[in-house]
């Protein structure tokens, strides 16, 4: 039997980024085997079996001489079974089955069912913009991700349900439309949330403090005794927070895809993310890199929030690991597989009793705990991690009276629209649009925090008797800016710093 060759290009994912792999399916003669080159690793090894029996259940046969498969470049290693699709394709035109002439044109992923069935695969959204920036004629991707790669403009995706449909669309035999999502419309239509502020009764000062929290971007802790509305606080705080651009959902959407978290038909994540790990997460899952390189959920909560409830019950070096992602936005994360890179702007809200028992401080139940249980519990968060959250607020319990009051709580729109007044201040003063105020630099921070002879005077009393780090002087001005932008104030007036300095009530010195 004379040796063919064939070759199509599929892509490898390595962080958010997808790179070309070259697909190439060699048959000559000798012993009947399947040989996978390239690095390729278990669940690519894997294919043989799955794309043999695809085949056959196809209606399609079987290579009956020695087949080499090279993955091309062979120093990048190969991950997961969406190469199925791509090696079947290969196969049946290097064994003469199909004439292809167009499968070198495109980009193709799907993983195979025993069946012949295209199953999803996750990084499609990545790829079909890989796909556009080499100019590919389009995609050829399995049905349930047509609609997250369909928002990519400028290129052609083409859904395929089976292997048989799409060898008979690259052969000519049927036609295909290509599939395009209309991102807008599904943007503004997946852009709703059930919980509102209005929910909450009473707790008008934490609420205050969500708002000035949003405003800014700057990162919460709250502390209150069990029950009294601190994670009914955090998950309604995507709902002031402003609209998601068009472009800040695309790349969380490429963030969720990567991970494989979009759901069958999904084409972007148009709401904020809310994010809230249980406390014994590790290190790992917290900030990514498995063994396959995937995000953690400070991603995942990109554009988003990040909540931590019971925040001392987390393992020390796990919220340590945080604070490198929390200052710089982007998680370096290094492996013996290789090392990636992920977007992490997320906002950081976190909650905790304020003392093992949660009761310290409460005018109706006793406190059991002694000093220096309280102490130990408070000191599993380190000084530098709490330098790192802008505002700590005290969450009491809630009242008879405020829960069965009948007047309604403002509303979330309301709260939206002031947010969304003090971003626009933000952006016209940074003079880009998505900076804020809790992004300012050192630099930054002297510039547009400027104080006055009353306003230094007053911070200065304050910072010697409490005790604050330098750090935790810029995070009061960067606070107390927000403030002076939710009063529409260019000048940062002592009542600005006064209500920025209620909110670090727990820093270092009063933490002790």
């Amino acid at each position: 039997m004379r040796a063919m060759l064939a070759r199509c290009f599929s892509a490898a994912i390595a962080g958010l980024d997808a790179s070309v792999v070259e697909v190439e399916v060699n048959t000559g003669q000798g012993i009947p085997q399947v040989v996978i080159v390239g690095l390729p690793d278990k669940a690519v090894n894997e294919s043989r079996d799955r794309v043999k029996t695809a085949l056959e259940n196809s209606g399609f046969s079987h290579v009956r001489t020695r087949t080499t498969i090279n993955l091309a470049p062979a120093d990048v290693k190969k991950e997961g079974p969406i190469y199925d699709l791509p090696m079947a394709l290969g196969i049946l035109a290097a064994t003469g089955q199909c004439a292809f002439p167009r499968l070198g044109e495109f980009l193709v992923v799907g993983e195979l069912a025993l069946n012949g069935a295209v199953r999803p695969a996750r990084g499609v959204l990545s790829m079909a913009l890989l796909a556009k920036a080499k100019r590919r004629a389009g995609v050829l991707a399995p049905m349930d991700n047509v609609a997250e790669a369909g928002v990519v403009e400028g290129i052609e995706v083409y859904g395929v349900s089976s292997l048989r449909e799409c060898a008979e669309f690259l052969s000519g035999k049927i036609h295909l439309e290509p599939r395009r999502s209309d991102a807008e419309a599904l943007f503004a239509k997946s852009s709703r949330y059930d919980l509102d502020f209005s929910d909450v009764k009473g707790q008008t000062h934490a609420k205050r403090a969500m708002e000035v929290a949003v405003a800014g971007g700057h990162n919460l802790l709250m502390i209150g005794p069990p029950g009294s509305g601190k994670s009914m606080l955090a998950k309604r705080l995507p709902s002031v927070l402003p609209p998601m651009t068009l472009e800040e959902a695309l790349e969380t959407t490429r963030i969720h895809s990567v991970a494989g978290l979009l759901a069958a038909g999904q084409a972007i994540v148009a709401a904020r993310p809310f994010r809230a790990p249980h406390h014994t997460i590790s290190d790992v899952a917290l900030t990514g890199g498995t063994a396959d390189l995937r995000p953690g959920e400070v991603s995942l909560a990109h554009h988003g929030v990040l909540f931590l409830d019971e925040l001392p019950e987390f393992k020390r070096a796990t919220l340590e690991a945080m604070r490198q992602p929390i200052e710089d936005g982007t998680v370096n994360v290094a492996r013996a597989t290789g090392s990636v890179q992920f977007p992490c702007r997320f906002m950081l809200v976190a909650s905790m009793n304020p003392c093992p028992c949660g009761f310290l401080g409460d005018p109706k139940k006793e406190c059991r705990c002694s000093p220096s249980q309280v102490q130990k519990y408070r000191a599993k968060i380190s000084g530098p991690l709490l330098d790192r959250v802008d505002l700590h607020v005290e969450v009491p319990a809630v009242s008879y009276g405020e829960i069965m009051t009948p007047a309604a709580a403002e509303p979330s729109a309301a709260v939206r629209e002031r947010v969304m007044a003090a971003r626009e201040f933000q952006y016209q003063r940074f003079r880009r649009r998505g900076r804020i105020n809790a992004h300012m630099s050192p630099k930054g921070t002297r510039i547009h925090c400027a104080l006055d002879a009353e306003g230094a005077a007053f911070l200065k009393a304050a910072m010697d008797e409490m005790g604050f780090s330098a750090r935790a002087h810029d995070r009061i001005l960067r606070v107390a800016r927000t403030i002076a932008d939710l009063d529409r104030s260019e000048r940062l007036a002592p009542n600005h710093l006064g209500e920025a300095l209620q909110y670090r009530a727990l820093d270092r010195a009063a933490w002790s």
